[in-house]
């Protein structure tokens, strides 16, 4: 089963995904997609792994190229977030380097990892409806990005849009 769980900043998408994943029997694996820049990076990822400590996740941080990470068959995965493997493909040299459509490459990746897993929860973020012209590369990611999340929520079983922390179903039943 493929969740997708989207919203705005600080919308519990992050909560409401740890609450699926809590009601899976099985291996739970956590996928940390943040690449920690500076010290402000470091620190935000120490308070992600502190606030999923004892929540019976094993983490496990892949940068890009998703479908390589090592997850047991049948297991419940959490990736977070599908903005910052997008960004990571796009800008990283590992990403740079792969041959390929972004958006294809990611979706092809996202797919593999979805036929090992019994439950995969994907946590997106809903871009580009501020209005605000930006820089090429910055266009280029919301489009991408915005394009992925579109195609991964034809594929889910269930599409959760966070409101206010508030569950709005989109597709499928909880």
């Amino acid at each position: 089963m493929m969740v997708l769980i989207t919203g705005g900043s600080k919308c519990g998408k992050s909560s409401m995904a740890e609450r699926l994943l809590q009601q899976f029997d099985g291996n739970k694996y956590y996928l940390a997609t943040m690449e920690p820049f500076g010290e402000e990076g470091k620190l935000v990822v120490d308070r992600h792994r502190q606030m999923r400590a004892g929540k019976g996740f094993q983490t496990i941080e892949q940068y890009t190229q998703i479908h390589q990470a090592e997850v047991k068959p049948g297991s419940g995965v959490l990736l977070e977030c599908v903005g910052n493997l997008c960004a990571n493909e796009m800008f990283s040299p590992a990403g740079q380097n792969r041959e390929g459509d972004v958006v294809q490459r990611m979706l092809t990746d996202i797919r593999q990892l979805a036929q090992i897993c019994q439950l995969l929860v994907l946590v997106t973020n809903q871009v580009g409806a501020d209005g605000i012209q930006y820089t090429e590369s910055t266009t280029a990611y919301i489009r991408n990005l915005g394009e992925l999340n579109w195609l991964l929520a034809e594929e889910a079983d269930l599409v959760i849009e966070m409101v206010y922390g508030i569950p709005v179903v989109w597709k499928g039943k909880i």
